[in-house]
């Protein structure tokens, strides 16, 4: 009984790279970039032999698959750099919450105000929330008034995402930052 290590296996992320290529027929592209045309998969791998390279299997989907001949390690070496960048410009953009009552007070109101409009000029998203405790569920108007012109207040640095909904006892509305045209 033959074992099978974890290392014979095949990942699903892995290339395939001379020896795992198993078609019967391949379209070859030269280091250069010029096709060399259709082979049997020993024939190309004999030539990226003699070119002193690899043989790597760039689309395996395609009828016949297409190999190209190239230094793999630097290939592979590209591909890493790529994603490391992608991954470094990437950003990730998260949902602040701003809680707001419809009791607040001026100077509150301005204070989360300010903070508001920091964190939209970070380019985060902005959750206003206006909470009614009690009786307070008696006068969803006046809340409504104080969302509106706190979102009034951040038209110049922000779009509505999504418009001021009741949900159960907490009004709620989205802002998301201005592009900025460069």
């Amino acid at each position: 009984m033959a074992f099978i290590r974890k290392y014979d296996k095949p990942q699903k992320n892995e290339d395939l790279v001379n020896e795992r290529i198993r078609f019967r027929e391949v379209r070859v592209v030269d280091n250069h970039g010029e096709q060399v045309g259709t082979m049997s998969s020993r024939e190309a791998q004999a030539k990226a032999n003699e070119a002193g390279l690899d043989l790597v299997c760039v689309a395996p989907k395609a009828k016949p698959p297409v190999c190209r001949i190239m230094d793999y390690g630097k290939y592979r070496f590209e591909q890493q750099k790529k994603a490391r960048e992608m991954r470094k410009n990437s950003k990730a953009v998260s949902l602040k919450e701003t809680q707001l009552s419809p009791t607040i007070d001026v100077h509150d109101k301005n204070v989360k105000l300010k903070r508001t409009l920091k964190w939209l000029e970070s380019g985060d998203k902005v959750k206003i929330a206006v909470r009614f405790r009690g009786r307070q569920m008696a006068h969803i108007d006046i809340g409504q008034k104080i969302l509106d012109d706190f979102v009034a207040e951040c038209a110049d640095y922000c779009v509505i995402e999504k418009p001021a909904k009741l949900e159960g006892r907490t009004l709620t509305a989205v802002l998301a930052p201005k592009k900025s045209k460069k």
